[in-house]
């Protein structure tokens, strides 16, 4: 192809600024969704020495991945490592790597999430991508949108339950336990999946202990009376979906990060894995560990 001298320039500075980019993107996606961060948290008057994860979505692809995490979580001598939920993904039929949790030198405590119960799981065409940000807008009104997913498959979240209870990970499906951190009393509720319509949290002892609720899909009641809700689910848009940032900037639903919610401070992660099937990509919303109230080393002798 002949190309005039006048324009070879313009040429050259459009293969440099598109294209290349372009050719390199998939890569670098590929490698973000692979580099795992810590996020360091101060929560005022809050435990010391918590590390919180979700959405590992554990599979044959990622599971070197969160391996790393936990060796970089065990680093840290935490007092107590929290999850999200999202123990699964698209195409698992692997239950058995969830022994992996069994590698975590800290009690643990988890909750479980739509993926666990094979609700919601078709959400990367237009029509989940729809139902995701009308059920994400109504969920952030205090409404139940789980309807707009299909039945929740409970056999399949008891057999994952059975599986990580055998591997160190106790499950809280809409129960508390209050637990003694550093000599503070700590109340940590967690509660069952939204999207799956199992979200139905006790009401807790008021004895003046310090409450935190951990729900997979992001979710604020006032009548909770919590200090910190922590929750998962979204990926932080995953790719930074254009739609969920918009909605998030705006403050008509929690994507990522910390937010105020009268008297309390509900936290949404951004996870450590993705629910697509084989490698796992992101863009600009990298993989995130989150220690709270901890330094180089958590306080646990």
């Amino acid at each position: 192809m002949h190309i005039p001298p006048g324009r070879r320039k313009s040429y050259y500075l459009l293969i440099i600024l598109f294209i290349i980019p372009l050719m390199v993107l998939p890569g670098y996606m590929a490698w973000e969704a692979g580099t795992p961060v810590i996020t360091r948290l101060q929560i005022p008057d809050g435990p010391e020495g918590i590390v919180f994860i979700a959405d590992p979505h554990i599979k044959d692809e990622n599971i070197e991945i969160i391996r790393t995490v936990i060796s970089a979580i065990n680093k840290a001598h935490p007092n107590l490592v929290l999850i999200g939920g999202d123990f699964t993904g698209q195409g698992e039929g692997t239950v058995s790597l969830q022994e992996i949790w069994r590698e975590v030198d800290a009690p643990v405590y988890a909750v479980l999430g739509n993926h666990d119960y094979n609700v919601g799981i078709q959400g990367s065409g237009p029509e989940g991508r729809m139902a995701w940000v009308m059920e994400s807008i109504l969920r952030s009104q205090g409404y139940n949108a789980s309807p707009l997913y299909s039945d929740p498959d409970l056999s399949s979240a008891d057999l994952l339950e059975d599986v990580l209870e055998k591997n160190g990970v106790t499950v809280l499906r809409n129960e508390w336990t209050e637990l003694d951190i550093n000599g503070q009393s700590v109340i940590l509720c967690g509660v069952d999946d939204i999207w799956a319509g199992r979200a139905d949290p006790p009401t807790l002892p008021d004895n003046g202990a310090y409450v935190m609720y951990l729900v997979h899909e992001p979710f604020y009641r006032e009548e909770w009376n919590a200090d910190l809700i922590l929750s998962g689910h979204t990926h932080g848009g995953q790719v930074g979906n254009g739609i969920f940032v918009l909605l998030d900037t705006a403050g008509i639903v929690d994507i990522k990060g910390l937010s105020k919610k009268d008297d309390t401070i509900l936290y949404v992660t951004r996870g450590i894995g993705s629910s697509q099937k084989g490698d796992d990509y992101r863009l600009f919303t990298s993989p995130e560990i989150v220690f709270m109230n901890a330094g180089e080393a958590g306080k646990r002798g």
